[in-house]
């Protein structure tokens, strides 16, 4: 077998670790997973009715296109169905990115510690990596905008920053992209926007009008619970939109994930409910770690980066034994690790186990 030689030592991704198999494991009769920034409280009661009225069509291909989804969404963000694609999960729209525009040598731009699909993909395209250290947390525009030449294709902005929860405000958003030269592609992942209560927080989609060159990712996996089903979207100008839509594999969404979606978009009570709900854990969250001396990132999303002053690592497998999945392990933040923010009671319970490690 001959691969392509600049992937044979690209890190695969490691998912946080499955419920049932740290149960088997460990021995344990419940365990709480706190690692993959899911919603806690599941997904509209309306999704499971969507999925049902499905089942009867499984021998049948998906709509190719996501047509009644499509129409739905436009509506929803107020842009047109020209301007939107869909992925399996915002993971595969990155891909189909990266595959219509990055050429080998080409370079793309993005946070040293932020959402590891970026790199990889580009990698896998064979195009050159450009990571630019983040600053106090978040994305560092001046040093980033510093490090475009003629060869930059992309430029990626996790908003809010996975894994540290920080945002790039309204106004130093607008600032970088008046600077941006427009043969760079800025991509604006903002998979977990909806989480988002900070009023300097930058609306992405209402930008688009007057950044040809900017692209919006957003995902049905984080506030509204169908991270199973594997759907995601990008939204730009018509033309990036085709570009990108000329490299997508046919019937890459499923039947029932476009009807889950389309059921849980128009749910405005149930993502206000989880979004209020997920502030409320932050707080408490927050107070612990006061309490415990724990310095930590200002939250935005569905989870929290906190530094637990020593080996991450070490931590991670502490809390595992007590049946706590997080994560951690992340490059030159090696004492910080990432919780999810779970239910009231996984949070209380993640906490007692956290002070049991500590106190060891």
């Amino acid at each position: 077998m001959r691969p392509k030689p600049h992937i044979v030592d690209l890190p695969v991704y490691q998912p946080g670790k499955p419920i049932e198999e740290v149960k088997r494991e460990l021995g344990l009769d419940e365990v709480i997973k706190l690692a993959s920034n899911e919603n806690p409280y599941g997904s509209s009661s309306s999704v499971a009715e969507a999925i049902q009225a499905e089942l009867s069509q499984l021998s049948l291909y998906p709509d190719g296109s996501s047509a009644e989804l499509t129409t739905v969404l436009a509506e929803h963000l107020g842009v047109e169905r020209n301007q939107i694609i869909f992925g399996c999960g915002s993971d595969e729209v990155i891909a189909l990115i990266t595959r219509a525009f990055i050429l080998p040598q080409d370079e793309s731009i993005m946070a040293d510690q932020t959402f590891s699909v970026y790199k990889s993909n580009v990698d896998i395209e064979g195009g050159v990596s450009i990571e630019v250290p983040l600053k106090d947390g978040v994305h560092d525009l001046d040093a980033m905008l510093a490090a475009v030449t003629d060869n930059t294709k992309i430029i990626w902005i996790c908003n809010p920053n996975n894994p540290t929860g920080t945002i790039v405000e309204h106004d130093n958003l607008i600032s970088f992209l008046n600077q941006v030269p427009a043969h760079v592609l800025v991509v604006l992942d903002e998979a977990y926007c909806e989480f988002v209560t900070d009023e300097n927080y930058s609306d992405g989609i209402s930008l688009l009008n007057q950044y040809p060159n900017l692209v919006v990712l957003r995902t049905f996996s984080k506030i509204y619970g169908l991270a199973s089903l594997r759907i995601g979207y990008a939204v730009a100008n018509a033309q990036s939109i085709t570009y990108i839509n000329q490299v997508r594999e046919p019937f890459n969404t499923s039947r029932i994930a476009q009807a889950a979606a389309k059921a849980a978009l128009t749910d405005y009570d149930f993502v206000e409910s989880c979004r209020t709900k997920n502030q409320q854990g932050i707080e408490y969250l927050y107070g612990q770690f006061d309490e415990l001396g724990l310095e930590y990132y200002p939250a935005n999303g569905n989870f929290i980066f906190v530094n637990i002053k020593s080996s991450g690592l070490d931590m991670f497998q502490s809390l595992l034994k007590q049946g706590i999945i997080i994560r951690a392990g992340f490059g030159k933040y090696p004492n910080y690790i990432r919780v999810s923010v779970g239910t009231p009671e996984q949070n209380e319970k993640f906490i007692t186990a956290l002070k049991h490690a500590l106190a060891q």
